[in-house]
């Protein structure tokens, strides 16, 4: 198959419809940053590394130069269907794993596209065929009762059955769910999401009343430090609300330690934090093998961050409400294609690969860095 001749760095600042705040940042700008790879026969493949200091410890300026030297060494003049290409470019550099996505969804989705294929095909194989609909949960920031019984009115409108509310210490969370409850009323799922927010004792208050109040939380996601394992499983221990591990599951190996010690029941898979498709699948795996749910998320992303990781839940997870509303936030896409959405229902679409056709024609797109391999050599 034609080799990987040319890959780019691209950045374009997004404005969100709303700001976004939990309990660690507060956004109302998206810088996108996307990689793009391209072949001798000039398709491309799309990957975008979700950046964030505080959440990914990675910037524009660090993916780009993670893409200049070792990460498009690697990939550079190689097929993009070369099956040793992911556990290459997991050794070729420690950490940066938003980065180390970001290429390797540009790689697969070059690959598939190559064959004829949609991510989503090319990872179920056999010919098999993945579902084209997924569902996705819509977020709440973080807010006072009143302010987020207003946003859950409007989603549910909208069309969404299943809220994330975003917790923090600046607000009371269980005055804010009965509000949101009263609003919406019984038959829309709710899901909680502390981002870490608590710590083992008022995590178990908190999620403890809550039960008693019978405001019927679906899941907990992240309630304490990612570190704590053991106070994760404290929480999961003291509770009957189902607890989701996000910040505390990167690998497949975090995965398995979340398992043993009986620290959550369900993992949040996110590709900026496992690195890429293979590494989530191997988690989607290992999690399975222990018994746990799985829901596939996503961080502040584009669709084309978005619309990779809903190929891997349409392969792998299809029958979940997934956490995967985040190109919904952006008041326009840096590209045209990928996914397309109606209501709390996100469409994959007919193309091959991730189906994105380019950059969108008002994308103010900066060059963060282009690098070209002639005869298996970057110049």
């Amino acid at each position: 198959m034609s080799v990987v001749e040319r890959m780019r760095v691209l950045r374009v600042s997004s404005p969100l419809v709303r700001p976004f705040v939990t309990a660690v940042r507060r956004t109302d700008r998206l810088d996108v940053v996307l990689v793009e790879a391209t072949d001798a026969d000039g398709r491309v493949g799309w990957g975008e590394a979700a950046v964030s200091w505080r959440v990914t410890g990675e910037s524009p300026q660090s993916v780009a130069a993670a893409v200049a030297g070792p990460l498009g060494d690697i990939v550079g003049g190689r097929g993009a269907g070369d099956p040793a290409l992911a556990d290459d470019l997991a050794r070729a550099i420690w950490g940066n794993a938003a980065a180390r996505s970001a290429v390797a969804c540009a790689v697969a989705d070059l690959a598939a596209r190559q064959r004829g294929l949609s991510v989503a095909e090319a990872l179920l194989g056999n010919g098999a065929t993945a579902p084209s609909r997924l569902r996705t949960d819509m977020t709440l920031s973080t807010a006072a009762p009143a302010e987020l019984a207003e946003q859950a009115i409007a989603h549910v409108a909208a069309g969404f059955g299943c809220l994330k509310i975003k917790a923090s210490a600046d607000h009371d969370t269980v005055a804010g769910l009965r509000a949101v409850r009263a609003a919406v009323g019984a038959e829309v799922s709710l899901r909680i999401d502390a981002n870490q927010a608590w710590d083992v004792a008022t995590a178990i208050r908190i999620i403890r009343t809550c039960e008693d109040e019978g405001l019927g939380i679906e899941l907990v996601e992240q309630p304490v430090a990612a570190p704590d394992i053991e106070g994760l499983a404290g929480v999961t221990a003291a509770v009957g609300t189902p607890i989701m591990a996000d910040e505390a599951v990167r690998t497949e190996s975090d995965v398995r330690v979340i398992a043993e010690r009986g620290a959550a029941g369900l993992v949040n898979i996110k590709l900026a934090k496992t690195g890429g498709p293979a590494e989530a699948v191997a988690a989607v795996r290992a999690a399975r093998e222990h018994g746990l749910g799985v829901v596939f998320g996503c961080m502040m992303e584009s669709p084309v961050g978005v619309t990779a990781t809903a190929h891997l839940a349409a392969a792998l997870a299809p029958e979940v409400v997934h956490d995967l509303d985040a190109a919904l936030w952006l008041q326009r896409s840096p590209v045209t294609g990928g996914i397309r959405s109606e209501a709390d229902v996100l469409m994959l679409g007919d193309g091959c690969g991730l189906g994105i056709d380019a950059l969108a024609s008002d994308a103010d797109a900066d060059v963060l860095a282009d690098i070209r391999v002639h005869q298996g050599v970057c110049a």
